[in-house]
């Protein structure tokens, strides 16, 4: 975790936005920290830190305007922030079910642009996608009985893109899957 990137969070407020678990803040460097156990490289691990930044179409808080993207970069890095905006891009609904497929479609929510993903950018995707939704599933129990199911079945789809570390937290997390 780069020093300059928690002030930044912190000047954006993220020690005092609501969040499963406590803080914004708490949750970042959780996803952050869980990605390092799992063996993530740096960039990943700084993209887990920062993936709030821009909003997600799940979590519309944005910290950072895009305007600001170069902030970012001079914080974690050119592609550390290209995944962290990958990440805040994601148009769920039109891009989760095709995500282990080559020619699977991917959307920009800010951008409405389709494209088709490398496999490294969907693995990167799915490992951030499966730290970040792992750690609120591990720390609410609430959401565990109302998600955990989906959330599973999801994972379980993108097993092939996770790590051996992520499907192993995965299956601690949410129980036992047949694949």
């Amino acid at each position: 975790m780069t020093a300059e990137a928690l002030a930044i969070l912190r000047a954006a407020g993220a020690e005092g936005i609501e969040h499963p678990g406590g803080t914004l803040l708490a949750h970042l460097q959780r996803v952050s920290a869980l990605l390092a156990s799992w063996g993530a490289r740096s960039e990943l691990v700084s993209a887990g830190l920062c993936h709030a930044f821009y909003g997600t179409d799940g979590f519309p808080v944005a910290l950072l305007d895009l305007g600001h993207r170069a902030k970012l970069v001079e914080a974690i890095g050119v592609e550390a922030e290209a995944l962290v905006y990958f990440y805040a891009s994601c148009d769920r609904k039109s891009s989760y079910r095709g995500m282990t497929d080559v020619r699977g479609t991917f959307v920009d929510r800010f951008t409405g642009t389709w494209m088709h993903p490398s496999l490294n950018a969907r693995r990167d995707f799915a490992e951030l996608t499966a730290a970040n939704e792992l750690d609120i599933a591990a720390i609410s129990p609430d959401v565990r009985i109302r998600h955990g199911a989906n959330l599973l079945e999801l994972l379980t789809r993108w097993r092939p893109l996770l790590s051996e570390p992520a499907w192993a937290h995965c299956r601690s997390v949410l129980g036992k899957a047949d694949h």
